[in-house]
């Protein structure tokens, strides 16, 4: 045993504790966490109408100068709700720093040196994902996909009606935040498959040949996600495609890393 891991093994040693000083840890860590998204949801709530004016750009642009270009609440209670939900929307992103956090500080001190070293990269690469997935379907998907599904639109004719958009403030919302998270979610795929190289349970040359079978699931998931119609399908089966091959590559990566640290363990 190097005297590295004998270092590592008095640290982990040292934090030993019983199981109730275990669970008293978790629940102040817990507590924590809650004390954070409460203050974050009363901040979000403060500002929901703003917050869920940004929401509704997409929208609103979409519909700029039509007869329609508002929104409609059909329950005395919706508007006010659909503000709760959207501080707690609001509220669970902006507290998931300080969640992390609490999490990391309850886990780490039961890793060695060298795994906490590991794992920092997927704890800056894991909320980086899910806001570039939230921001490509807010500024990419959304905008197209809102003008796709207004096409259905039809005016009136003779002798019959016409079909016109009356979006409900609740099912908008609904309808946003479930993309959000679900392409933020979908984002998170190089690091799920990262980590499950990391301990050792997929290679790079596994994930090479599952290759289609990937891309099959990967269109799948795409169209689980996403509304119906082909471009928001693909918007979501395209960048996924490319996260999986990046997966590949930092797999690849993380076996090369190893291989070398091997190599100079077995040296010295």
């Amino acid at each position: 045993m190097s005297t590295r891991d004998a270092a590592d093994e008095e640290a982990i040693e040292s934090t030993k504790a019983p199981l109730l000083e275990h669970l008293v840890e978790l629940r102040r860590r817990i507590v924590w966490s809650l004390i954070a998204f409460v203050l974050c949801f009363i901040l979000c709530f403060a500002f929901a109408k703003y917050i869920y004016a940004f929401l509704t750009m997409p929208l609103a642009n979409a519909l700029r100068g039509q007869p329609n270009d508002h929104l409609i609440y059909t329950a005395l209670y919706e508007t006010f709700f659909t503000y709760v939900k959207v501080g707690m929307f609001g509220g669970l992103c902006l507290a998931f720093p300080v969640v992390a956090t609490q999490l990391w500080l309850f886990i780490a001190p039961g890793l060695y040196r060298n795994e906490r070293k590991a794992f920092w990269p997927f704890l800056i690469a894991s909320p980086v994902l899910f806001l570039i997935g939230g921001a490509f379907v807010f500024y990419i998907m959304l905008p197209y996909a809102i003008h796709f599904f207004l096409g259905y639109q039809t005016a009136q004719g003779p002798g019959g009606l016409g079909i016109q958009l009356q979006a409900k403030v609740s099912d908008y919302l609904d309808f946003v935040t479930t993309l959000i998270f679900a392409f933020g979610l979908c984002f998170q795929l190089p690091v799920l498959l990262s980590l499950l190289g990391r301990v050792g349970i997929v290679s790079s040359a596994q994930l090479r040949s599952m290759r289609r079978y990937a891309i099959v699931g990967l269109v799948a998931v795409s169209a689980i996600f996403t509304p119906p119609d082909p471009y928001s399908m693909l918007s979501l089966m395209i960048p996924l495609v490319g996260l999986y091959e990046i997966s590949i590559w930092c797999v690849w990566l993380i076996e090369r890393n190893r291989a070398k640290a091997d190599a100079a363990r077995e040296k010295t």
